[in-house]
């Protein structure tokens, strides 16, 4: 079988083919290889390559450690909440992974986390989530890109340089998980690791054209390293091509550790299943106005328009609306939680380390960052929590009256690389740039966390990916992958590839055409 056609396969496919024997796993990780060395160079989203049989992880063959039987603690086995006993033992047997470089550590691989602060760190455990991906049967073979700490809208450490966007490679793939969506989109590996603590797994997707699925609150462990982190904003999950890809992946990862500080209340069934079930009659409200009056593209209000008529079409009732914005008084607390959050990464990894960052070790807008953390007071902090906690209350009570809110992901095409990017002189430049496309509330599913997808429906003018938001109520996956099921059946986005396939080794540079 040649790469072209396995480049396009997604994960579920590729693991039928290895369980029929029609294609082997070191085929299928041969092929991915092959697909970095040519690619990557051009995209540059890969930042380390593993070997997937190496480091801490179990061993993921059937029938040794790791294979999902009863004897393991992962999931289907003792401590995931036992709801989804029946899913198959590693049904992503040989599909070739990628894990983004930030929070999720594996025993032995480099870690940085996109800082020249943390520039030959070595992972010395595996976190859960590490454990479960190889229990599926991932193979690991690398790492993506991500910007430093993944604090900002962005991939473009100083670090590892920037990511390009493989639908144009002089654009920004947005952030902070806008590798792993590259990786996919380029047709790399089907699936790849992200992680959401403002909207970072649902803008890449927006922009790569790819699926983005943020969880519910606790639906994925964090530890052993981690507890909440920041109070529960961050959620684990992956960019996918397919709805069916993301479903199965969070089958076989999703329940609670023992100890976890959140428990998402359990699934009914898996959401594979859910993904093949109508959505029945939903009640959607709908706005495309941005809330802090910025102008959304044309295009954008053009595709929001046909995609409202799209949903109407399916049967569902679409109404203007949408749940209160945070308001001053949530701005206020924002400022304090991320001040907050600022304040732990600094702390943590100065502890972590045995020293904290020595001058030109930092980005100009973490060393900001960094400093507001440092004048956040513990109070502060927990008064910001308090007042988000109200905050996720009055959203709670609009899902009483609606089964999904939707907006565009982002309010504006790709931006050029370099755009959100800070400097020394302006070190608060991207954080004013990022307000021309994150206009819609993506914060509202960390805060809350209600668990939010980017669907990628339709494209704009250049014939770049435009990706539309769905935020449902607190644990409600399975009306998020009813939908998804359907609208990817009434509107297919799979096929759609960017240019950078075109490329050719020693053709590959940085800011080449994409259509070269």
């Amino acid at each position: 079988m040649v790469d072209e056609e396995l480049r396009w396969m997604d994960a579920t496919e590729q693991a039928d083919l290895v369980r029929s024997g029609q294609v082997s796993a070191a085929e299928l990780l041969s092929e991915a290889r092959e697909r970095v060395s040519r690619l990557n160079p051009a995209l540059n989203a890969v930042i380390v390559e593993l070997d997937p049989g190496s480091g801490g992880l179990d061993d993921a063959g059937p029938g040794g450690p790791g294979d999902g039987g009863p004897d393991d603690t992962g999931p289907g086995g003792p401590g995931d909440g036992g709801h989804h006993d029946s899913a198959p033992a590693a049904p992503f047997a040989g599909v070739p992974f990628l894990v983004k470089d930030l929070a999720l550590e594996i025993a032995g691989t480099p870690f940085s986390e996109g800082s020249r602060w943390l520039a030959g760190n070595v992972s010395g455990h595996d976190q859960e989530l590490a454990r479960r991906f190889r229990r599926a049967g991932l193979a690991v073979m690398g790492k993506t890109n991500t910007s430093e700490f993944g604090l900002s809208p962005h991939c473009e450490p100083a670090l590892h340089g920037a990511t390009r966007n493989p639908w144009n490679l002089a654009l920004s793939t947005s952030g902070s998980s806008g590798a792993s969506a590259a990786a996919v989109a380029a047709g790399i590996v089907p699936m790849a690791h992200g992680n959401d603590l403002g909207g970072s797994l649902r803008y890449p997707a927006a922009w790569c054209g790819v699926f983005g699925l943020k969880p519910s609150r606790g639906r994925v462990p964090l530890g052993p390293e981690y507890g909440d982190v920041v109070g529960g904003l961050a959620a684990e999950h992956a960019l996918t091509r397919t709805v069916r890809d993301s479903a199965a992946l969070l089958d076989a990862v999703a329940g609670p550790a023992p100890g976890d500080p959140y428990w998402a209340p359990p699934q009914e069934r898996p959401y594979l299943a859910e993904v093949r079930t109508p959505p029945g009659r939903l009640r959607i409200a709908a706005t495309a106005t941005p809330h802090g009056g910025q102008s959304a593209h044309p295009d954008y209000l053009r595709a929001f328009e046909e995609t409202v008529e799209l949903l109407e079409s399916l049967g569902h009732t679409v109404e203007e609306g949408q749940p209160e914005p945070l308001g001053r008084a949530g701005h206020r607390a924002m400022r304090a939680v991320y001040g907050g959050a600022a304040a732990w990464i600094e702390a943590y990894w100065t502890r972590r380390l045995g020293r904290g960052p020595q001058p030109g070790e930092l980005e100009p807008y973490t060393e900001v960052l960094f400093e507001r953390g440092r004048k956040v007071t513990a109070g502060e902090y927990l008064q910001g929590m308090e007042e988000l906690q109200r905050f996720t209350r009055r959203v709670a009570a609009f899902f009483e009256d609606f089964d999904l809110w939707l907006t565009p992901t982002v309010g504006w095409p790709p931006l050029p690389l370099g755009t959100l990017t800070a400097t020394a002189e302006d070190p608060l430049r991207g954080e004013r740039q990022a307000g021309r496309f994150l206009m819609f509330n993506g914060e509202h599913a960390n805060v809350t966390g209600n668990p939010a997808m980017s669907v990628p429906l339709a494209t704009d003018s250049a014939g770049l990916p435009v990706g539309f938001s769905f935020l449902a109520a607190y644990g409600g996956e399975a009306t998020l992958f009813r939908l998804a099921g359907q609208l990817e059946q009434a509107r297919p986005w799979a096929g759609r590839r960017p240019s950078v396939g075109g490329l050719t080794r020693g053709r590959e540079a940085p800011g080449a055409d994409p259509g070269a």
